[in-house]
């Protein structure tokens, strides 16, 4: 595969950018609490990370739909506090939150796993997703939560479930080739955090020809790792230059 070189990132990083969409990702200090609806959640508290593979935390199912074949916290499962790093995301007057494979609402003054509302705007994909073909839309699966591209903008939406069996699925991969949160530093909206976010992928992946969308971000088994640091060098220039902390 072709590598486009990341001569001066900052310099390019600024000079790309343009303005404004990613779902919020806040800083784990900056938990809330609140109501949950819904029946009440099991008396059982855990604070495992979600997505296990390598054996399940007490209580966690795993999700064999489609082989996706990880594991997660069944809806209803308490938990005293959101992952280390998450995404706050707004839907109308309501926070959900999402972290390492699960959505969570407040219950109290814990959390609880939930399912999240269809048509609910995310500017990210999870870690770990199967990808499904129903003729020529994909649908990307996890956690019983399936994920759609909004074609008229950046980003993504919870879809309802698609009727009958997929055309054909792609094996369970990682979205890991954007392992990172972005804070943003000047109070930028959540529709401006998810074009920011947006923009600033495509001209990294412009720049390095990695695309962590794609398996092994569509290069070399032998140059993915390097690829990878590349794409992380120039997304992170481009998004510091607009205001973010990224980490």
């Amino acid at each position: 595969m072709k590598r486009k070189m990341v001569p001066m990132l900052a310099a390019l990083a600024i000079a790309a950018t343009l303005g404004a969409g990613t779902t919020r990702a806040d800083p784990p200090d900056q938990h809330q609490n609140g109501h949950s609806g819904g029946d009440r959640p099991p008396a059982q508290y855990q604070s495992h990370p979600p997505g296990h593979r390598n054996g399940p935390p007490p209580g966690y199912q795993m999700d064999q739909r489609y082989h996706h074949d990880r594991y997660y916290p069944p809806r209803g499962y308490v938990v005293p506090q959101l992952p280390h790093e998450y995404h706050d995301v707004h839907y109308g007057n309501n926070h959900y939150y999402y972290g390492g494979g699960a959505w969570y609402r407040p219950y109290g003054p814990r959390y609880t796993v939930i399912a999240p509302p269809v048509g609910l705007f995310v500017g990210f994909l999870p870690e770990y997703y199967t990808t499904l073909w129903y003729g020529n839309m994909p649908y990307y699966y996890a956690n019983s939560v399936y994920y759609t591209r909004r074609w008229n903008s950046p980003g993504y939406v919870i879809a309802a479930p698609p009727v009958g069996d997929p055309d054909r699925t792609e094996a369970t991969v990682s979205h890991a080739g954007e392992d990172f949160f972005m804070y943003p530093r000047n109070g930028q909206s959540t529709d401006q955090q998810a074009r920011d976010r947006y923009e600033c992928h495509s001209w990294a992946v412009q720049q390095t020809g990695f695309d962590p969308s794609q398996t092994d971000g569509g290069a070399a088994p032998a140059d993915a790792a390097r690829d990878r640091a590349d794409y992380l060098r120039a997304i992170s220039a481009c998004l510091d230059a607009r205001g973010y902390t990224v980490r």
